[in-house]
Formats: C-alpha cells, sequence, structure tokens
C-alpha cells in the first residue's frame, strides 16, 4: 500500500502553524486537536518545519524564561524528513522506526499534501495482518 491510499482513506487535512506563532499557540493547538505535531509552512504551502510534543518538552526543559512566548521557528526541527505518495508504507514505516520519529508530512510538487504518522502505519500493518491470517483460515477451511 502506499501513501496515497492511506490519505486517499484518512484525509489530507494537516494541522499548520507560520513560523512567527509562538510556542503557547501551538500547544493550544495540539491539545484542542489532540495530535502530536504540527508541520510549519510558508503562506504558499512549502514546509519550514515540524513543530512536536517533544521539540517543546525539549525546550521547557532547558529551563528558559518565557518559553512559551518564543516563535515556534526557533524551537521547531528544520530538518523535515518528508515522503511522497508513492512511498510505500513499508518503507515509510522503515524510515520512521530507525530515525525515531511519529510524524512524516507528505510532499506533492513542493507543497505539503497531507501527514502520515506512526499510528497510521500501525493500523494499515495491524489490518493488513488480519487479512493474511484470514486468507491463511480461509484456504485451510476450503483445501
Amino acid at each position: 500500500m502506499t501513501v496515497k491510499a492511506i490519505l486517499d482513506l484518512k484525509g489530507r487535512d494537516v494541522a499548520t502553524l507560520r513560523p512567527n506563532e509562538t510556542l503557547h499557540h501551538a500547544a493550544k493547538m495540539l491539545t484542542e486537536y489532540k495530535i502530536g505535531a504540527v508541520v510549519i509552512t510558508d503562506e504558499d504551502g512549502r514546509i519550514g518545519g515540524i513543530l512536536s510534543e517533544r521539540d517543546i518538552v525539549r525546550v521547557i526543559a532547558r529551563g528558559e524564561h518565557d518559553v512559551l512566548t518564543k516563535p515556534v521557528s526557533e524551537v521547531m526541527t528544520r530538518k523535515v524528513r518528508i515522503c511522497a505518495e508513492h512511498n510505500t508504507i513499508n518503507e515509510v514505516m522503515e524510515i520512521m522506526t530507525r530515525q525515531r520519529f511519529r510524524h512524516m508530512p507528505v510532499e506533492v510538487d513542493g507543497k505539503l499534501a497531507g501527514i502520515i504518522s506512526i499510528g497510521d502505519v500501525v493500523k494499515w500493518r495491524m489490518e493488513e495482518v488480519e487479512r493474511e491470517a484470514e486468507e491463511i483460515r480461509n484456504y485451510i477451511a476450503t483445501g
């Protein structure tokens, strides 16, 4: 299965912020939407970074004064690993596991087109395993 197939099923909505928004605004957004990351984009929809719960926790742990008033551009992860719609879920799963992150933006023609989470990948994998098990049961029953 490809990233495109998952996006076609789950939708392409992505929570985004501009680089000048505050960490406080980002934290409220993460809480409100019950998500683990927001993608930072410019006005044209180009990906500039990603801000995760982990990024916010790291800056708070440093004990800096007034961290929640900082712009997300100071805290976000700038080197964002992205994927394309043609990537397979197995490719995405391997990258996420090896590089230890949970959200991967999807880019089409240089712009944000969706996001894949480790939850999406696990859900797909579980459905695949269940489907394979059912096929084996049917094969045995009819063999």
